[in-house]
Order: structure tokens, then sequence, then C-alpha cells
């Protein structure tokens, strides 16, 4: 078995596996973040999109056929991905081909996860995938999906499922698996009110990632009985996967370093709260999530910008940056920005303060600003002597407070232009 994970034979296998992102999905619990984008096109780490993640991960990993399903408001993702992933050659029979909702087998929206995919059974076809790869399109992580495929084919499973290590208490939001020592898994709940722990671990339990390897022609059969199946919900999680660890051979995948066994870097940036903490990760001195990787870098669209730029040098009107990360063309003009996170095209204007926020592209902050613990929405224009983050009662009659005390700004919140589609 050990010749079957050389290079040649990963390659092979990427080659001809067909990789489907699911972004359709609006991510609610991103509250206002997510009101007139899909939460895959949140942008994320300065300069990307959420989408970006996975779409990355696939290149780097030799899968170079990969279709997006996308549903909810997904205009800015769509012009995201055609900006940004155009680069792939079809005459080398490699793509990012674009599948929306188009009621392509019932005059309805995409019921579920699985009918996302069943609806989209004939364009599957033409590509003639030996293997195909699902993923979620809304989490941040790095991959290499080729030893997972080996692993799918070492084990001779029909399903193989990517799973992660999660603290007990927080894995009733998650798909837990119990398994046996080959890592045949035998159990599956959707969300559990009370997660069993993992053997030999029992604070934490084994959840799913959302990432599947299905062989094709088992894929189909599964899909297609579920069609034909009433009461299903057609979803992978609560239908398609549990019945077939129940019928097949269904293994998990760890999701972990190769060398040390230590569960690798993944979030869920699903709510404010974690994708304020994920963003301010980034700032820190060896972040878990590193971004000057040239060995597996994250592929985006890349603006032409100028450098980012710090004017005056007075006592009471200095342009800096401590414990920062900040994008191409920021402006910092005589204010101050320290343990934050600026996106492109951020300008700070004279006297005022950044303090452990996240500002996302575009936004305009002006003069004698204080704003602490906030994350700011794209294009926002904050006036002259906006305070954000010191007062929690006045912030929730203006904005949305999360339960961590992160003040979410939107520009439709400031009564500024609706629907900026970014």
């Amino acid at each position: 078995m050990k010749s079957q994970q050389s290079p040649r034979f990963i390659s092979n296998l990427t080659r001809n596996t067909l990789a489907l992102i699911m972004a359709g999905g609006r991510g609610s619990r991103l509250k206002d973040l997510t009101t007139w984008r899909a939460k895959p096109a949140v942008p994320f780490g300065g300069k990307f999109r959420i989408i970006d993640f996975p779409l990355s991960n696939c290149i780097n990993s030799g899968i170079r056929r990969i279709g997006v399903l996308t549903q909810y408001k997904a205009h800015s993702l769509i012009l995201h991905i055609q900006h940004g992933w155009g680069h792939l050659r079809g005459e080398f029979g490699e793509f990012v081909e674009l599948l929306p909702a188009q009621q392509r087998i019932e005059a309805s929206w995409y019921a579920g996860t699985a009918d996302s995919i069943y609806q989209n059974l004939d364009i599957i076809r033409d590509h003639s995938p030996e293997y195909v790869l699902i993923l979620a399109g809304d989490h941040i992580y790095k991959m290499d999906y080729g030893a997972m495929l080996a692993k799918h084919v070492e084990s001779e499973a029909d399903l193989t499922v990517g799973c992660i290590e999660v603290p007990l208490e927080k894995a009733s939001a998650f798909g837990v698996m119990g398994v046996e020592e080959d890592m045949r898994i035998r159990t599956f709940l959707e969300k559990p009110d009370e997660p069993a722990p993992m053997p030999g671990h029992e604070d934490s339990a084994l959840c799913s990632m959302g990432i599947y390897v299905f062989n094709t022609s088992f894929l189909f059969e599964q899909l297609i009985r579920d069609a034909d199946t009433p009461r299903s919900s057609r979803d992978f999680g609560h239908d398609i996967i549990p019945y077939a660890i129940k019928n097949y051979r269904s293994f998990a995948y760890p999701f972990q370093n190769s060398e040390t066994g230590v569960q690798s870097y993944w979030r869920d940036v699903g709510t404010v709260d974690a994708f304020w903490e994920a963003n301010q990760e980034l700032i820190g001195v060896t972040p878990e999530l590193n971004l000057y990787d040239n060995e597996w870098p994250i592929w985006t669209h890349q603006e032409q910008l100028p450098p980012a730029k710090f004017i005056f040098d007075e006592d009471d009107r200095r342009g800096m940056a401590v414990d920062s990360m900040v994008s191409g063309g920021c402006i910092i003009s005589g204010a101050v920005v320290r343990h934050s996170l600026l996106f492109s095209n951020v300008t700070v204007d004279d006297c005022s303060k950044v303090d452990s926020s996240v500002i996302l592209p575009d936004v305009q902050i002006g003069k004698r600003c204080r704003i602490t613990r906030a994350v700011i929405d794209i294009g926002c224009i904050i006036p002259d002597g906006t305070i954000i983050g010191e007062n929690t009662e006045e912030d929730k009659e203006k904005y949305h407070v999360s339960p961590n005390g992160i003040v979410l700004v939107t520009s439709d919140m400031l009564g500024q232009e609706l629907h900026y589609v970014r």
C-alpha cells in the first residue's frame, strides 16, 4: 500500500476528481454581514474571501476541475470568482464552473445540500469523474485533499468523511461520528443535543467537517435513491450520510498534521464573534493560520493598489499602526491603529484611534473617531467624532452587538448606501 502513496498515484486521483463547493448558504448567524451577500463571499484575512480557502485547497491539491454551487444573493460571489478564478485553462480540462440554482430538474430552488448536487447530476455526468469531492464553501483552513483521496482508495471506501476533534460542549453544532479503530464509521448523529465523546477522549467528539469523498457511481445511486424518498429533507448530514454509514463502507478521515498527529487549523467563522476572533488571530506573532506560506498559498482576486501609506509625524497627529495588518491602498493620516486588521482601501483620518477591530474594504473613518472591538463592513463612511465600542447600551441602539461585545457596523445601520455590491 505504501507505493500507492506516491506523488504520481495521488496526482492521478486528483486528476480524476471533480470538486463541488456548496456556496449557496446565507450564513444567518453572521447577522448583517450576510444581508446582501452569501457567507462564502464575506471578506476574510485582509484581502481574501472565505470561498478562496476551499478553492485554493483544490488548486494546491492538484484538483483543477471545480464547480461552485450558488443560490442565496450570489452576485458578489459570482463577481469575485469571475475576476479572481478565471485563470484556469479550459483547453487543459481545467475550470471553475459556476452552478447557480436554475431549476434544472424541478421548478424549485435547491431544497437542501444533497438536492443541490442532485439537480446537477447531468453536469457531473458530462465531466465523467471517477471521484466527487464535496466541500463546504464557508470554512477557513488549509488541507491537502490528495491525501484524503488516497486514503479513500486504500480503504476501499464508498464514502469518506473529513473530520475534526471538537470540544464536547461545542460538538452539538456538528454532525458527530462514532468510529472503530480502523476509522470505519458506525454511528452518525447530526447536531445531537448530547454528543457522545470519542473513545479515550472524554472531553471531545469526532465531528464532520462537511467534506465528503464519494465514488461517483455510488454518489449517483444515493442521490437518486434519496430523491425518490418522500420524507427526506434532501440533506447530506440528515439523510445521505446516515444511510451510507448504515449500509455501506464509510470511513472517517481525521484532519491532522501528518507528522505530529495534532489537530490542524480549521475555523467555522459562522458568528460575528468567531469572525472577529479568527481575523484577530492572524495578527499574532505566529498564528496557526500562516498567510505567508509560499508552499500553500491562498489565491484570490488581486486588485492593483498602491502601498499602504502612513502620514504626519507630529506629537498630536502621527500616522501609525502597531501590532496590526494593513492592506494595500490604505492611508493612515495622523491616526493610530492598534491590534487591528485593515482590508484594502481603508482611510483613517486625523486624531482617530482604531483598536482591536476588523475594518473591511473601502471604509472611510473620519476625524477624532474612537473605534474599539468592532467589525466595520465594506463601504461604511464613519462620520467625524464617532465613538464605537465604549458604551454597549448606546451601541445596541444603533448597531448589532454580539454576545461577546463585538460591535458590527454596516452602511445600512449608518443610513448610507444600501445593497453595496461587494
